[in-house]
């Protein structure tokens, strides 16, 4: 996988972007991956909807993935099963997981609306508040696996 950076290409290592890669691993790939969208979005660039939307929900779908494998307690969920099915998993037996379930779920709606063709029905900036909020995500879990021991501050 090629993420376009600047003007520079740098590939991700077939190991950062499995879905039981080491959890460290998945952290950095999506790190690298938010990084680059906010870069572009600082410079003024025009993020492509469908593309960014579904973007950061398979990033937030990786993490979500790579929390279940590392925790070890429940059933990993493939790759192919949608975000909000995943999230299931992982929220079972820990209700204190529904502090994002919001956030998926605003993800998926973004989603639907551009299926469903009613982009009015978007907030202004969809593109941003993707981006904005898989990072919101992605700190969340961080921090969490940083409570618990399962990575490094």
């Amino acid at each position: 996988m090629w993420l376009q950076t600047g003007v520079q290409l740098e590939m991700l290592t077939p190991e950062s972007r499995a879905p039981c890669a080491p959890l460290e691993s998945v952290f950095t790939a999506v790190d690298v991956e938010l990084a680059v969208l906010e870069r572009r979005i600082a410079a003024g660039d025009a993020l492509p909807l469908v593309a960014t939307i579904e973007q950061t929900i398979v990033l937030m779908q990786r993490l979500l993935i790579a929390y279940i494998a590392a925790e070890g307690g429940k059933p990993v969920p493939d790759v192919s099963v949608d975000i909000l099915d995943v999230f299931k998993v992982l929220v079972k037996g820990e209700p204190s997981w529904t502090a994002i379930r919001d956030n998926c779920r605003e993800l998926v709606y973004y989603r639907n609306c551009i299926n469903m063709e009613r982009e009015d029905a978007l907030p202004a900036a969809p593109g941003k508040m993707a981006v904005r909020t898989a990072r919101h995500v992605y700190l969340y879990i961080r921090t969490r696996c940083i409570r618990e021991g399962r990575l490094e501050d």
